[in-house]
C-alpha cells in the first residue's frame, strides 16, 4: 500500500455503489432547486419521499457479496438517509415552534407552491390574497407588540429565527410577484400595489423582530440561514450584523441534546456531548501542564498566561505577514519531505496562493483560513489602534507557525487537491467536519509529537490553538446544551485560553453565525484524536508506514474517520452497522 505514481492522480474505485451514490447526488439536486422554498409542507413532503425511495433502494441491495469499498459506501449513504430524514423531523419541529410568529407563511409558500406548478392564475384572486396577508402580517405584529416580555436569551433566539423565517417569505413572495409581473398585464394592473403593500409589511415586521424581540440594533442583521452541512468556508452570513468592539449580534440556535444526539450519530462519533466535553476537559488539562513547562523555560515560572504574553509581541511590522506565511508554508513542506511523511503531487505544492482578508471577515475570522487559497488575518490602515494591536498579537509568528501547514500542505490544501480527485462521488454522502478540519488538526498533533517546534516559544504557540481547540468543544456543545449564553463563550475564551477579547468575539461570531454545524467546532480536535488513535492502531503496530497511512487516508475522501478505519483495517461490516469505536481511552490524553 504505498504512494501512488506520478500520472495516477484519479478516481480508480470499483466500489458497486458508486453509480447509486451518484445518481442520489444528481436525482438531489434536481428536486432541491424545484422545491426551493424553505418551510414548505411540499418540500419537506417531497424531500422525506425521495430519502425514503432511496432508503428502500439500499434495501434491495446484496451487502454480503460487495466488495469492501461498497460496503463502506452502502453505511455511508444510509448514514446520509437516516441523518437528513431526522432532520427533516427536527426542521419541522423547530418550524412549528416559530409558527406563531409567522401565521400567515402558509400563504406565501402556497402561492409559490402553485405557480411552480404552472397552473392558470386569477389576477384578481392574486391581489385579494395579499391585502388579506398584509393584514395578517400587521396583526402579527401588533400583537406581538401588546405583549409584556422581558428580554431574555430564548426570546432573542425566537425573535432571530422568526426574522429568518420573515425574510425567507419576503424572498419567496418577490419571486413569485416577478414572474407574473409585466409578463401579465391583468396581473400587475390588479396585484402591483397590494404586492408592494405585502412588502413593506413584510420588511417592517422583520425589523421589529430584530429589534424589539432579538434586540439587534437598527440595521444589524441577524443570522441568514440554518445551521450549515458543515463544509469549509461557512461563516459569512454572520459578517452583516459585526460591529468591532461589539458583540451584541451574536444570538446563534441551540439545536438541543436531542439535535447534538442525532448529529454525533450521523458523525458516527458512539459519545455523548457530556462525554466529549470531559474529553476537551482532559486535554486542556494536559495542554496547561506543557504550557506551564514551556513558561518556565522563558523564565516565567507556572505562570503561562505571562509566557502567552511575550509570545503574542512576537509579531512583524504590517506588510510583512505574507512572506512570513510563504516561508512557514515552505517550512512545512520540507519538515514532510525529510521524514517522508506523505506524498504531495507537484501540481499541489505549485498551486496554492493567498490573499489578504478584508477588515469586515476579520470580525467573524480573527486569524486566517486556507484551502487552495490561505486568506490572512493582518491589519488595514482602516482599523482602529486598538483592532491593529489585537489582529498583529493574534497572528503573531508562533501562532502562524503552528497552524500555517494546517491550512495549507499538508492540511487543507492537499486534502482538497486530492478529494477532488478520489472517490470524488462520496461528497454527495459525506462531507463531514471531523475528517475535514480533523486532518489537518491531527497534523498539528503528529508534529508536535515530531518536536517540530523547537523553542519554547514556538511550543507556546503551539499549545495556544490546542487549547483553543479544547475549549471549542466545550463552549459550542455547552451552549447547543444551553448551558452557556455567547457572551459567556467569549470570556471563556479569553479566560482560559488567552484569545484577545475582539478576537474571542470573532471566534463565537463564526461558531454561531449560521454558516457552520453545530458540531463544527468540536470536529477539530475530536476528528484529530480519531486519526492519531488510526494511527496508533496502523503504523505504531507496523502494519503501515507513516507515508502509506496518510496516502491511504486521503484517499478515502472526507468520510466519517470510523468508516476509513473500516475501510483500511479491513473491519467487519454489517447491513446494519453502527458507529461502535470508542476512540479515546484512560491513557489517550499526552
Amino acid at each position: 500500500m504505498c504512494g501512488w505514481a506520478a500520472g495516477q492522480e484519479y478516481d480508480t474505485s470499483t466500489s458497486e455503489l458508486k453509480p447509486l451514490i451518484e445518481g442520489f447526488a444528481a436525482d438531489r439536486g434536481n428536486l432541491v432547486r424545484t422545491y426551493n422554498v424553505e418551510g414548505s409542507d411540499v418540500r419537506r413532503e417531497r424531500l422525506k419521499k425521495f430519502y425514503e425511495s432511496y432508503r428502500d433502494r439500499l434495501s434491495s441491495v446484496k451487502f454480503d457479496g460487495m466488495s469492501q469499498d461498497g460496503k463502506v459506501d452502502y453505511i455511508l449513504l444510509r448514514n446520509h438517509l437516516d441523518r437528513e430524514l431526522k432532520k427533516l423531523e427536527l426542521d419541522a419541529r423547530e418550524d412549528a415552534e416559530t409558527a406563531p410568529f409567522v401565521p400567515f407563511a402558509k400563504v406565501i409558500t402556497g402561492l409559490e407552491d402553485a405557480r411552480r406548478k404552472m397552473g392558470p392564475l386569477d389576477p384578481r384572486q392574486a391581489a385579494a390574497t395579499l391585502s388579506v396577508l398584509t393584514k395578517q402580517v400587521e396583526e402579527t405584529r401588533r400583537g406581538l407588540e401588546s405583549q409584556k416580555s422581558e428580554t431574555s436569551q430564548s426570546r432573542r433566539v425566537a425573535g432571530s429565527r422568526a426574522a429568518r423565517s420573515v425574510n425567507s417569505l419576503r424572498n419567496t413572495l418577490r419571486t413569485w410577484f416577478t414572474y407574473y409581473n409585466g409578463y401579465d398585464p391583468m396581473f400587475t394592473w390588479w396585484a402591483e400595489e397590494p404586492y408592494k403593500s405585502a412588502d413593506t409589511a413584510l420588511q417592517n415586521y422583520a425589523n421589529f423582530l430584530r429589534e424589539r424581540i432579538a434586540g439587534l440594533r437598527p440595521a444589524q442583521s441577524p443570522d441568514t440561514a440554518r445551521a450549515g452541512n458543515g463544509q469549509r468556508g461557512g461563516g459569512s452570513s454572520a459578517t452583516a450584523g459585526a460591529r468591532a468592539g461589539e458583540s451584541d449580534d451574536i444570538i446563534g440556535d441551540p439545536i438541543g441534546r436531542d439535535g447534538l444526539m442525532n448529529e454525533l450519530a450521523y458523525e458516527m462519533v458512539p459519545y455523548t456531548p457530556e462525554e466529549l466535553i470531559a474529553i476537551a476537559e482532559k486535554e486542556y488539562a494536559w495542554c496547561e501542564n506543557e504550557m506551564k513547562r514551556a513558561s518556565r523555560e522563558m523564565g516565567f515560572g507556572d505562570d503561562w498566561k505571562k509566557a502567552l504574553e511575550k509570545v503574542k509581541t512576537m509579531h512583524v511590522e504590517p506588510g510583512r505577514q505574507p512572506a512570513v506565511i510563504r516561508d512557514l508554508a515552505e517550512e512545512a513542506e520540507r519538515f514532510l519531505d525529510e521524514h517522508d511523511l506523505v506524498t504531495v503531487p507537484a501540481l499541489a505544492r505549485e498551486t496554492w496562493r493567498m490573499e489578504m482578508m478584508s477588515p469586515e471577515r476579520q470580525l467573524v475570522n480573527p486569524f486566517f483560513t486556507g484551502g487552495e487559497v490561505i486568506s490572512v488575518s493582518f491589519p488595514t490602515n482602516t482599523m482602529s489602534y486598538e483592532q491593529k494591536m489585537m489582529t498583529m498579537r493574534g497572528n503573531n509568528l508562533p501562532f502562524s507557525r503552528a497552524t500555517v501547514f494546517h491550512e495549507l500542505i499538508p492540511g487543507h490544501h492537499l486534502q482538497i487537491y486530492m478529494a477532488a480527485r478520489y472517490r470524488p462521488y462520496r461528497a454527495a454522502a459525506g462531507g463531514t467536519p471531523f475528517i475535514t478540519e480533523g486532518w489537518a488538526l491531527y497534523w498539528e498533533l503528529l508534529l508536535w509529537d515530531m518536536k517540530f517546534q523547537k523553542t519554547p516559544e514556538d511550543r507556546v504557540g503551539a499549545l495556544f490553538w490546542r487549547m483553543h481547540r479544547c475549549a471549542r468543544i466545550i463552549f459550542s456543545l455547552s451552549f447547543h446544551l444551553g448551558k452557556m449564553t455567547p457572551e459567556q463563550c467569549i470570556n471563556f475564551l479569553v479566560d482560559k485560553v488567552g484569545h484577545e477579547r475582539e478576537n474571542a468575539t470573532g471566534e463565537v461570531r463564526r461558531s454561531f453565525g449560521g454558516g457552520y454545524g453545530p458540531l463544527y467546532q468540536a470536529a477539530y480536535l475530536l476528528g484529530g484524536l480519531q486519526l492519531r488513535a488510526l494511527r496508533k492502531e496502523l503504523v505504531d503496530t507496523g502494519k503501515m508506514t507513516n507515508k502509506q497511512f496518510h496516502d491511504a487516508v486521503l484517499r478515502e475522501n472526507r468520510i466519517p474517520v470510523e468508516l476509513i478505519r473500516a475501510s483500511l483495517a479491513r473491519q467487519p461490516l454489517t447491513r446494519q452497522y453502527v458507529s461502535q469505536w470508542r476512540f479515546y481511552g484512560p491513557a489517550d490524553s499526552q
